[in-house]
């Protein structure tokens, strides 16, 4: 039996903490995505206009095997600067990976981190040169270092998603979880500011509505109608290159190698387009990783397994960007979906 944990959040897979801070004068903010202890990951990067960090390291043909950290951040290319900021306060505390010789040996952090485009929504962007993205990060560590960071925590509009948008919409935080009777367990982070819409054309219907559990987004009924051929886009552009971008974290007490892990994140993305229409555009930069604590053994044929859990992992995805969406109240001109559609 699956359904989703008792918080239906990303915290519900053992092991994984989370943090946000947000700058509500400036409409931006940062989310750190903190495991207990290492943990394999990779990622999958499917829109044309990507900001990232660190992400060649999680190839499957590279070193490193594990991350002590993820960050996910507003700010765009200036908020690459917030895994910065997380390896620094890691690497104080000796965690990272170990390189020794014989001058010593040193813990260097591996913090990949991806950032999405909120420079033009309307809030106070006069930083000169010091971007808030270092201090958010250090707030949102500390957030997840503590007590709040292993249980429930507020979506909408937090952390990276603060001042996210979705397509007319206002974006945010979202998360979602799945977990099995046989003690799998996934959970899903998103801050949503995509350029496509998440809602189906004239009826609030978000596009993920097939996958929606215990009305965790609205329990709105099924659509009267088939779905319309024409994605019915803006008769203006959506956006510029780099303007959008959707990013993840999707974590699972699975115990992964780095490739099995690839394969995940590359099967987690069929979560965007379900979620979203269009994804992976050319001005989007949509991201995802995946965090794998190794504390759950599949069971054989593996493939069917692994098979098994990328398309659980697609669905809890599309889920975590509905409820960010749900949950995300209106900030300057971006009117929130519940505005738009009650409920």
């Amino acid at each position: 039996m699956i359904t989703p944990g008792p918080r239906n959040l990303i915290t519900d897979v053992a092991g994984i903490r989370v943090g946000s801070a947000a700058d509500e004068s400036v409409w931006t903010g940062v989310t750190v995505v903190l495991p207990e202890a290492p943990a394999v990951a990779a990622v999958d990067v499917r829109g044309g206009a990507p900001g990232t960090r660190e992400t060649d390291a999680l190839d499957p043909t590279c070193l490193v095997d594990r991350v002590h950290a993820v960050v996910l951040s507003g700010g765009s290319a200036f908020g690459l600067d917030a895994a910065g900021a997380v390896a620094a306060a890691l690497g104080a505390r000796g965690v990272g990976f170990e390189i020794g010789s014989a001058m010593g040996v040193v813990a260097v952090p591996v913090v990949p981190s991806a950032i999405l485009f909120d420079l033009l929504n309307g809030g106070d962007k006069s930083w000169g040169e010091e971007p808030p993205y270092r201090t958010l990060a250090r707030a949102a560590l500390a957030v997840a270092d503590g007590a709040d960071g292993t249980g429930s925590f507020a979506l909408g509009n937090v952390g990276a998603g603060f001042g996210a948008k979705a397509g007319s919409l206002k974006g945010g935080l979202g998360s979602a979880s799945t977990v099995g009777a046989d003690g799998l367990q996934l959970g899903a982070l998103v801050a949503v500011n995509s350029g496509g819409s998440v809602a189906m054309p004239g009826s609030g219907r978000f596009w993920a509505w097939p996958f929606e559990q215990n009305g965790e987004f609205g329990g709105r009924p099924p659509p009267s109608a088939g779905v319309p051929l024409d994605p019915d886009l803006p008769a203006t552009p959506l956006g510029q290159a780099g303007a959008n971008t959707t990013i993840a974290v999707l974590a699972t007490n699975a115990a992964l190698d780095k490739a099995e892990a690839r394969r995940i994140a590359i099967m987690a993305q069929d979560g965007f387009a379900r979620a979203i229409r269009p994804a992976h555009a050319p001005f989007d930069g949509d991201t995802i990783f995946v965090l794998a604590t190794g504390r759950h053994v599949l069971p054989e044929p593996r493939v069917y397994a692994l098979a098994r859990l990328g398309t659980l992992a697609a669905d809890c995805v599309a889920r975590a960007i509905a409820r960010g969406v749900f949950a995300a109240e209106r900030l300057g001109v971006w009117p929130s979906w519940r505005e738009i559609y009650g409920g």
